[in-house]
């Protein structure tokens, strides 16, 4: 059995004013996927500062407790369908993962940080919890549903401290949601069946001018100083490359698993997959063709232009090298020739002036 420490509930702060609302999600043939009604969001963006606080939070006490796992409270707002998480904080928890009935959450302790936090910045309001995960456990839909006193639909954010896959976020996005199943009883009788479980909404990473320029300082001690921009940049379309290469693969996997029978038709899904085969062009057409042609012939002038220009200027250095040369020459053998004619004549003129003191001197008779 779940338990909570003794508090009256904070009453419910909603995010924001804007009403929405999301249609059924299709997630097979036994039943339906559905989100809450009213979700004014559709997508969850998570600012730095939260998974630095994060990732400090579990190495102080993830890597020691028993659990394996740190769940905290999310702070931020909700602008124009997107849940901005700007900050968050720890928050005291546990779980049995022999006995999922048995888990604590100190909501006590998140009413007194939040009272806090709200003293130092009000805009900032519960928005949901995070959890270091890496996977849902059964615990975290009851953990929801204390979450739903402070904010009517809670985000849960999974975030892996430990990701082995570099192509992808370490981040997922959850929110609570009913799904509804068929059950066939006795007699042929059909009864639908609500369950609650989570449904994934879009997740992605973003900051502000300043998170960036903090961001930056923080990674110079990380990034090789030494690999020049180009070299980054041919790096990072190598990754983005491999990235879409593993996601055409997973399509791939999931359209021969519902050939085989193996999973369930999603007709969301195979919608999805279909609008990104009809975004693809056809490089079969001749206008496509032509047009291709024509900017690759544009970039490789440019290409062709700059090194014609960078081969003249080098040609040009090296015979301004050589004018330069000769007559540093030239200037070193006026030079030389200058200073080594009075030593010959002084040379010269030593021989008469011994003469002269051979002689010997006349009678003064």
């Amino acid at each position: 059995m779940g338990k909570t420490n003794d508090g009256a509930p904070p009453p419910k702060k909603p995010g924001t004013n804007n009403k929405s609302t999301t249609t059924s999600k299709p997630t097979g043939t036994e039943g339906t996927t559905a989100p809450s009604k009213g979700v004014p969001f559709s997508r969850v963006v998570v600012h730095p500062l939260v998974l630095l606080s994060t990732v400090d939070h579990y190495t102080r006490e993830g890597a020691t407790e028993r659990q394996g796992r740190v769940v905290g409270v999310l702070l931020g707002g909700v602008h124009r369908g997107v849940v901005d998480v700007t900050n968050s904080f720890a928050v005291p928890a546990d779980d049995d993962r022999n006995d999922p009935r048995v888990w604590f959450f100190d909501h006590n302790y998140v009413e007194n940080m939040y009272a806090m936090y709200r003293k130092v910045n009000a805009r900032e309001n519960i928005v949901g919890w995070y959890s270091t995960g890496p996977k849902i456990r059964p615990c975290d839909i009851e953990i929801g549903e204390v979450m739903r006193r402070y904010t009517p639909h809670p985000v849960l954010v999974i975030i892996d401290v430990q990701p082995k896959d570099e192509l992808s976020l370490p981040i997922q996005a959850y929110i609570g949601a009913e799904e509804v199943a068929e059950v066939v009883g006795e007699g042929g009788v059909i009864t639908p069946v609500t369950t609650k479980t989570f449904q994934h909404i879009t997740s992605d990473v973003g900051s502000f001018d300043a998170e960036e320029v903090g961001v930056e300082h923080l990674l110079r001690d990380i990034q090789d100083t030494t690999v020049g921009t180009v070299a980054q940049q041919v790096n990072h379309k190598m990754v983005a490359l491999r990235s879409l290469e593993s996601k055409v693969d997973e399509m791939r996997q999931y359209l021969l698993n519902v050939q085989s029978g193996r999973l369930p038709v999603n007709h969301k899904i195979v919608q999805q997959i279909q609008e990104i085969f009809n975004l693809v062009p056809n490089l079969n057409t001749t206008q496509y063709s032509k047009s291709f042609a024509v900017k690759s012939n544009d970039m490789l002038l440019a290409i062709y232009m700059s090194s014609l220009i960078r081969s003249v200027v080098a040609l040009h250095e090296l015979v301004l090298n050589k004018l330069e040369y000769k007559d540093a020459e030239r200037k070193a053998d006026a030079e030389s020739s200058t200073t080594t004619t009075p030593a010959t004549t002084t040379k010269e003129s030593a021989p008469s002036s011994s003469s002269k003191k051979d002689t010997p001197p006349a009678n003064k008779s």
